[in-house]
């Protein structure tokens, strides 16, 4: 039988007999063996833990015993959140070693519980903030599809090693686009969910009030299984609601399902030629399978932008001024110079970014009287060349990067919104589309993107590296 691409073809696969967890776990183990020491996908692996875990879930499944699909699966895990088996580094000098040594995030508990194999912990851009930085004891993760190019951020480890085929799935968060931005360039799925849907206990904070811990793998169908498994409320996370999580209808269909079409800021000056048609032909797909679609404007868009911006810097530099005082130089060069200026912002700033986010929520909330799903591009160009965004003389160019990422809005709002791929550009890298829905709409988004899935075969393409 064929190596399993998906997720899902690997539960199917374990149940029929027809291949084992160790022999998936093994899999893995040699496709990082080969290639990670070009993507630096690993900060950490397990892979003595690995394959025992996989010997375990081998003889549960023999026994009768099934968690689920998630069962005997290799699983990476962003490394800013707490998972026993090794440590939490956030990819920095800074990150006290203690801290969540020998425990696991409610997240990781839950997947565990789920009988996932955790793999190993996957990089990140330092403290989730940061950007790619040569100067650092720390590998540099790279995209599959063309390793001079960036696998995006902050979730960089979890994105490239879904795409490479390292693991089927992991986790990733997202503060202001950190597993949608990866799952862009890195040609994946993934699913930021509703703010308070997933625990974030566990995992070292950015910003308090807009981290989102989720899912990414090749499919929606994927990442629906994940959610059946992380989903829910943690007395640890006070943010976390008590709601319950209903699972999609997954049946490839999407009769009268009214979904708003966005382009307005989704095109800016620069971006690739490529975007529009792929967009266009994304949603000639959802068309033809049933969905009504209107163009439709996102409210107070640049007025999320910068409370996104306010938000972020104010709750980063709150966390980490003390460290930031003690140990400059520690720092990364790009996270120094996000946390440096959020020094500047008043209390008055963050609180009027607060009053504004309300308000954006409720327009927001308003559209979904009248919508189920919205859609737009993820990014407006394939992932950026290193040479680019890190140049050997000058500064980091965070902000030109950015210009044609748009993720940072949903984050501010908070409702759940998945990237999925839709084409590439003609250098063949990976473009995506994003399906927002309504707060705690997670199964309307995994729905509508899986039946896009179903009539198109981007997300199981896999890069040359592979």
């Amino acid at each position: 039988m064929e190596t399993p691409r998906t997720l899902t073809e690997a539960a199917e696969a374990l149940r029929a007999g027809a291949v084992t967890s160790v022999a998936l776990t093994e899999r893995a183990i040699e496709t990082a063996d080969r290639l990670d020491g070009e993507l630096g996908t690993y900060l950490a692996r397990f892979d003595e833990a690995a394959l025992a875990a996989a010997e375990r879930a081998d003889r549960e499944l023999a026994a009768g015993r099934d968690r689920g699909p998630l069962h005997g699966v290799p699983f990476g895990v962003k490394d800013i959140i707490a998972v026993a088996e090794g440590p939490t580094t956030a990819q920095s000098l800074v990150l006290d070693p203690a801290w969540g040594a020998g425990r696991d995030a409610p997240v990781a508990a839950r997947l565990k519980a789920a009988g996932a194999v955790i793999t190993g912990k996957a990089t990140t851009m330092e403290f989730a903030c940061g950007m790619p930085d040569f100067g650092k004891p720390f590998p540099v993760p790279r995209n599959p599809w063309n390793t001079g190019t960036w696998a995006g951020g902050s979730s960089s480890g979890t994105g490239s090693g879904v795409a490479a085929g390292m693991f089927y799935a992991g986790l990733g968060t997202d503060t202001a686009g950190s597993i949608r931005i990866p799952a862009a360039f890195c040609g994946i799925t993934g699913l930021m969910p509703t703010f308070g849907r997933v625990p974030k206990s566990g995992v070292a904070p950015l910003g308090y009030s807009l981290d989102h811990v989720g899912p990414m793998a090749r499919s929606a169908r994927d990442c629906a299984a994940v959610m059946d498994a992380i989903a829910g409320a943690h007395p640890s996370d006070p943010d976390s609601v008590d709601l319950p999580y209903e699972p999609p209808v997954l049946d490839g269909t999407l009769d009268g399902v009214r979904i708003g079409v966005v382009r307005e800021h989704h095109f800016p000056d620069g971006h690739d030629p490529a975007v529009g048609p792929a967009y266009d032909a994304a949603l000639g797909v959802l068309a033809a399978k049933g969905a009504v679609l209107t163009e439709i404007t996102l409210p107070y868009w640049y007025e999320m932008l910068m409370a996104n911006v306010v938000t972020l810097g104010s709750e980063a530099l709150a966390y980490h001024r003390n460290d930031l005082s003690a140990r400059w130089d520690d720092y990364g060069d790009a996270t120094r110079a996000t946390l440096a200026r959020a020094a500047a912002v008043t209390g008055a700033d963050y609180v009027q970014a607060q009053r504004v986010r309300r308000v954006a929520q409720d327009a927001v909330a308003r559209l979904f009287d009248d919508l189920d799903v919205i859609v737009a591009p993820t990014t407006s160009a394939g992932a950026p060349r290193y040479d680019d965004i890190v140049p050997d003389e000058g500064p980091i160019d965070v902000g030109g990067v950015f210009t044609y990422i748009h993720t940072m809005y949903w984050d501010c709002v908070g409702n759940p919104v998945l990237a999925a791929p839709m084409g590439t550009t003609a250098g063949g890298l990976p473009l995506s589309i994003q399906f927002a829905g309504p707060a705690w709409g997670e199964a309307a988004i995994l729905r509508a993107a899986d039946a896009y899935q179903t009539a198109t075969d981007w997300h199981l393409r896999v890069p040359p590296t592979s």
